[in-house]
C-alpha cells in the first residue's frame, strides 16, 4: 500500500534559504535564536596552537601501550626490575611526559585567555591545570621508581 503525501511547493517570491531552488518543498524550519546579550561567549579561540598539536594523540598512543604492557606485566606477577617492565616504562614514559607537558600547556592557555572574559570558566581550567601537574608529576615519580628498581 502506498501512501501519497502531498508536500506544498513554495509559492513566495524568495527564500530564506540559499540553498533552496526552484522545484524544491518548502520547509517549516524554526527561527535562529539571536545570540544572548548578556553572560560570557561559549568560546574563546585559540590564538597559538601548541607545539606538538599534531603530534599528541600518536605520542599518547604510544605511551598508553607501554603503560598497558608494564601494568599487566606487574599484576602477572613481574618485579618493578624485570625487563618487561622496565623497557615499557623507559619508552612510554617520556612520550607521555612530553605530551601531557604539551596539555599543560594548552591548559595554561586556555585559563589565562578566559580569565578576563568569565572569571569563573578561567579558574576552572585553572583547576584542571593543577590536576594535570599533578598527574604529570606522578608520572615521572613512577617511572624513576621503575627505573631506579
Amino acid at each position: 500500500m502506498t501512501v501519497a503525501v502531498a508536500v506544498p511547493a513554495y509559492t513566495g517570491t524568495a527564500m530564506d534559504d540559499p540553498r533552496w531552488e526552484p522545484g524544491m518543498p518548502a520547509l517549516d524550519r524554526q527561527a535562529v535564536a539571536p545570540p544572548a546579550a548578556s553572560g560570557p561567549p561559549r568560546s574563546v579561540p585559540e590564538i597559538e596552537p601548541t607545539p606538538l598539536q599534531t603530534s599528541y594523540i600518536p605520542l599518547s598512543a604510544v605511551g598508553l601501550l607501554c603503560g598497558a604492557i608494564a601494568i599487566s606485566a606487574l599484576e602477572l606477577g613481574a618485579h618493578l626490575s624485570d625487563p618487561v617492565v622496565k623497557i615499557p616504562v623507559i619508552v612510554g614514559a617520556p612520550l607521555l611526559l612530553v605530551a601531557n607537558a604539551d596539555a599543560i600547556l594548552r591548559i595554561w592557555r586556555s585559563a589565562r585567555a578566559w580569565l578576563p572574559v568569565a572569571r569563573g570558566r578561567g579558574l576552572f581550567r585553572l583547576a584542571w591545570l593543577a590536576a594535570a601537574i599533578i598527574g604529570w608529576l606522578a608520572i615521572g615519580v613512577a617511572a624513576w621508581l621503575v627505573v631506579t628498581a
